[in-house]
C-alpha cells in the first residue's frame, strides 16, 4: 500500500512539474517565434522524407561499426588478460590504445582521419568520407567496448578457470570455451549501452561532409531558414535509442532476477 501511494505521488508530482514547465514556456514572450522556427508541422512534413533516407546511411555506419567493434575490442581485451611476462607488450599497446583513444574526443579522431588520409594522395588509400567515418567510430568505440569486455573476464571466477585446466583444457581452450562465453553474456547490457552512444555518433561523421541525417537536416534549415528540420533527424535517432534503451533495461532486470534466483538456491 505504502509503495503504491510513493508511486502515486511521484507520478503527480512529475505530471504537475511538466504542466508548469509547459505553461511557462507556452506563455513566454519569445513562444510564438519558437514555435514558427522549431514546430512548423508542414516543414516537417516536407524535410522528413529526404532526411529519412539520408538515415539510412546513418543506419549502415552502425551497423559495419558494430560488427568490427565488437571483434576488435574483443581481441583487445584478450589481449590485456594475457597473463605472464612474455606478453607484457601486447598488453602494454592494449592499455595505450585504450587510454588514448578513450581521451581524444571522438569528432577529433574523425577530423584528423576523414581529412588526413585521403590528404595523403597515397595510391590505394581509400577518399571516401564514409569510409573514414567509421574507420574512426571502430578505433573509439572499440577502445571503450575492450573495457566493458575486461571487466566481464575479470569478473569470471578463477576457479573456472582452474577447473578447466584441470580438465586437461589449454590455455586457449578454456579462454575459448569457458571464460568468454560467460564474461559476454554478462558484459551485454553495458554493451547495448554503448551502442546507442554509438548510434548517436554517426551523426558526427556529416563533418566529413558525408550526407546522413543530421548533415540533410543542415542543408534542409539553410534553405529555409527553419529549424524543424533538426526536430525531424532528432524523432528517426530516438526511434532507434528509445527500444534499444528499454530493450537494455529489460536485460538488466532479467539478469538481476537470475542472479537473485541464482542467490537463493545456493
Amino acid at each position: 500500500m505504502e509503495g503504491r501511494r510513493g508511486v502515486a505521488i511521484a507520478l503527480l508530482s512529475t505530471v504537475v512539474f511538466l504542466v508548469v514547465v509547459g505553461v511557462a514556456i507556452t506563455h513566454s514572450p519569445g513562444w510564438h517565434e519558437i514555435r514558427r522556427t522549431f514546430f512548423d508541422w508542414s516543414e516537417f512534413k516536407s524535410s522528413f522524407p529526404e532526411i529519412a533516407r539520408a538515415f539510412l546511411l546513418n543506419c549502415k555506419i552502425f551497423s559495419i561499426s558494430e560488427c568490427f567493434i565488437l571483434a576488435f575490442a574483443l581481441l583487445l581485451a584478450v589481449l590485456r588478460s594475457l597473463p605472464g611476462p612474455v606478453f607484457f607488450p601486447l598488453r602494454a599497446l592494449a592499455v595505450v590504445y585504450a587510454d588514448f583513444f578513450r581521451g581524444v574526443p571522438t569528432i577529433l579522431v574523425i577530423a584528423l582521419l576523414g581529412f588526413g588520409a585521403p590528404a595523403l594522395q597515397v595510391s590505394g588509400v581509400p577518399t571516401s568520407t564514409t569510409f573514414w567515418g567509421i574507420v574512426s567510430l571502430v578505433l573509439v568505440y572499440s577502445a571503450y567496448v575492450s573495457e566493458v569486455y575486461r571487466a566481464g573476464i575479470d569478473s569470471v571466477h578463477p576457479s573456472q578457470e582452474a577447473a578447466a585446466r584441470s580438465l586437461g583444457l589449454t590455455r586457449g581452450q578454456t579462454l575459448r570455451k569457458v571464460i568468454l562465453p560467460q564474461a559476454v553474456r554478462r558484459v551485454i547490457p553495458p554493451l547495448l549501452n554503448d551502442f546507442i552512444g554509438l548510434q548517436k555518433d554517426t551523426a558526427l561523421v556529416g563533418t566529413l561532409g558525408a550526407i546522413e541525417a543530421f548533415q540533410q537536416a543542415s542543408i534542409d534549415s539553410a534553405a529555409t531558414f527553419h529549424y524543424t528540420p533538426y526536430l525531424a533527424a532528432a524523432v528517426l535517432f530516438v526511434a532507434i535509442t528509445i527500444p534499444l534503451a528499454r530493450f537494455t533495461d529489460w536485460l538488466i532486470a532479467r539478469d538481476r532476477r537470475r542472479r537473485q534466483a541464482q542467490g537463493m538456491h545456493a
